[in-house]
């Protein structure tokens, strides 16, 4: 019985490089989905909504399983402090702000921010058609919610000379400011301007917080210092992958509002194709730096500025290292353009 020929020696070679390239190109997601992915918890901030759309997306087309993650995605309200439940490790992420995070330096708390949903803020004031700019809102009776004195209304005032004397308590009703029409109500880009617009059958004047100036980022991914040690591989891969979901989003959002209908019985496929076609109109997603640097891109820049609005305004203490609040080291690695 005749024995097989054994490759020659320069065979062999050959045969060890295809392999050795063939390895070196295999793109590390599909390494990553090989092995058992790793499981993370994602905390949003709110009941889910298309401003959630980009994660919910990477969940149904499979990136975050592409890149070796299961991900689980955990809905906010009212009642929830994903900040809490962030810093008790339920959460390996949650979603925050900017303000928020600087508060949480400020008392020491180990808090990160690793990326950023939207290029800038959803926040709007609303009025009845007749103003033209922000600024003709001075002297108008405004519906702020408390919660905002310590975020944009300080800003206000400083910028445009608001006054207290013209904020009314705004108590998540549109009503109040359907019955005065001499005046404005706080509100989100993707919620109050369409519930008035259902009531009134006429489009509100819209004014976008983040278009004249406010400085904060929105959605922001938020970890702990422990966290991101320990997990830094897998929350690249997160935030990889996020992006990923968001550019797909953005293109064909049928898939992520499944699954967004179904973990949110309240919302309807009307409000979810308002507040697609509000975020894309605005580019609170894709726009700003964005657009060149990437989805889900920060800066130091817009940081210290935000930094430098909180000081102005004493809602933060000079000395905090405003450094400690963000990195740009993983999503400065993501390079998902629009």
């Amino acid at each position: 019985m005749p024995f097989a020929r054994l490759p020659s020696a320069p065979l062999l070679s050959t045969l060890t490089l295809a392999l050795s390239v063939l390895s070196a190109t295999l793109a590390p997601a599909a390494l990553h989905a090989q092995a058992a992915p790793t499981k993370l918890t994602f905390g949003s901030n709110w009941y889910a909504q298309a401003e959630h759309g980009g994660f919910y997306q990477a969940v149904a087309d499979g990136i975050y399983r592409k890149h070796g993650l299961d991900v689980t995605i955990k809905m906010g309200g009212p009642q929830v402090n994903g900040m809490q439940l962030l810093l008790a490790g339920q959460y390996d992420v949650a979603m925050g702000d900017d303000l928020q995070t600087y508060k949480g330096v400020e008392q020491g708390l180990p808090l990160v921010t690793i990326a950023t949903t939207f290029q800038q803020s959803p926040t709007v004031l609303v009025s009845h058609p007749g103003p033209k700019t922000l600024a003709d809102l001075k002297g108008r009776t405004l519906f702020i919610g408390q919660a905002s004195e310590t975020t944009f209304w300080p800003w206000l005032k400083t910028k445009y000379g608001f006054t207290d004397a013209q904020k009314k308590p705004y108590t998540f009703s549109v009503q109040p400011f359907l019955v005065d029409k001499q005046s404005a109500t706080q509100g989100y880009l993707a919620s109050e301007p369409y519930t008035i617009e259902q009531q009134t059958k006429q489009k509100p004047t819209v004014f976008l917080l983040g278009e004249y100036g406010y400085p904060p980022y929105a959605q922001t991914l938020v970890t702990t210092r422990t966290a991101l040690n320990a997990k830094r591989d897998a929350l690249q891969r997160f935030v990889q992958a996020s992006a990923e979901g968001w550019k797909n989003y953005l293109a064909n959002p049928a898939a992520g509002n499944a699954l967004i209908l179904k973990d949110n019985p309240q919302m309807t496929p009307a409000l979810l194709d308002y507040g697609v076609k509000a975020l894309k109109q605005a580019r609170l997603v894709d726009g700003g730096d964005a657009a060149k640097r990437g989805l889900l891109t920060m800066t130091d820049a817009r940081w210290k500025a935000t930094y430098d609005f909180m000081v102005q305004e004493k809602l933060l203490a000079p000395g905090v290292d405003y450094r400690k609040a963000f990195t740009t080291e993983l999503v400065d690695k993501v390079n998902v353009l629009p």
